[in-house]
């Protein structure tokens, strides 16, 4: 604890969001065409393992390029924001960029918000032990849906924080609504930190979701793996295969499970079958040049106070205003 600051306070905020009917939902995208399932079932405890994996490989750019960012010009963002600040984290995610954020933004308040319960009481607990001055009051909540913040930190100026290019995950239209929902939340005038990956050559980013040590294939599989174990699908894993693409005409890289034969899955008590080649489709990531995000940003509301890139044009730092 720092000298001569009092405890923070930790109280859990749970507003018991809906997880919706699990089977049903990926039996419906199962039946589309193309097949598909939400790119939020990769994280298990295995799956969030091995993204951490992937977050350490020489070809996957975004991680240490964000955190190198986040090196150069945190101060300059805790100066702008100035004292008696919120910090509000969308997706608790690692806790390698927030406790880099907490060490220099050093905020009054810090509200981590995610719809899995246990992974962010412990998380929260954690921070909250090694940043005890600082109160903490997580929130299980969906990040896409409209909720109140806690009336602690009613009177204090609100920083949202939402790094990885998870804003990437989401479709364009979905983005726009993210942010506008966000916009909502935090009220205007506040803060977004936000790290948001960038168009680039091709062959940079399709090596950095099929890297040379197969991490990112053993991610993509274990979803299958995921579903086996919570829904009781029998999915033979080994019989399917990882590719990820990019996708020119959208602007995303694109992950699929190819199936290597013909097959029959059953699942929540339907079969589903695959044909020989057939793909499935589980993550898109979109990338944006600093056009088409300032864009997307100013018709959710906010503007562009402050932005760094890395010297190869890689990624980019946003400090937003909501307007």
């Amino acid at each position: 604890m720092h000298d001569g600051q009092a405890a923070g306070e930790f109280v859990f905020f749970d507003f018991e969001p809906d997880h919706g009917d699990i089977a049903a939902e990926v039996l419906a995208g199962l039946s589309s065409q193309p097949k598909r399932i939400s790119p939020k079932y990769f994280y298990d405890a295995r799956g969030s393992a091995l993204f951490e994996q992937i977050t350490e490989l020489d070809e996957y750019y975004p991680t240490r390029t964000e955190m190198a960012l986040f090196d150069a010009h945190l101060g300059e963002i805790a100066e702008r924001v100035g004292d008696h600040v919120c910090l509000i984290e969308y997706g608790s995610g690692s806790s390698k960029k927030i406790r880099k954020v907490l060490q220099s933004i050093t905020p009054l308040a810090y509200v981590p918000i995610d719809i899995s319960l246990e992974h962010l009481r412990a998380n929260a607990w954690a921070l909250h032990q090694d940043f005890p001055h600082v109160n903490v009051y997580p929130v299980c909540a969906d990040i896409t849906q409209s909720f109140e913040l806690p009336d602690a930190t009613a009177d204090l100026t609100r920083v949202g924080f939402f790094p990885g290019s998870s804003i990437g995950n989401f479709e364009p239209t979905e983005a726009q609504r993210f942010l506008h929902t966000v916009h909502q939340t935090l009220g205007s005038g506040a803060s977004l930190i936000i790290g948001v990956d960038r168009k680039k050559p091709v062959e940079i980013l399709e090596r950095a979701y099929n890297d040379a040590d197969g991490v990112t294939a053993e991610f993509n599989l274990n979803l299958l793996r995921h579903l086996n174990e919570r829904l009781g699908a029998d999915f033979q894993v080994e019989q399917f295969s990882h590719d990820a693409r990019y996708n020119e005409t959208l602007g995303c890289v694109q992950m699929f499970l190819k199936s290597e034969q013909r097959q029959q899955v059953n699942i929540a008590g339907q079969s589903v079958s695959f044909a020989a080649g057939e793909e499935l489709h589980t993550e898109n990531s979109y990338k944006y040049h600093p056009h088409e995000f300032k864009a997307l940003a100013k018709a959710a509301g906010f503007s562009v106070d402050l932005e760094w890139t890395d010297e190869r044009d890689y990624f980019s730092l946003y400090l937003l205003t909501a307007d």
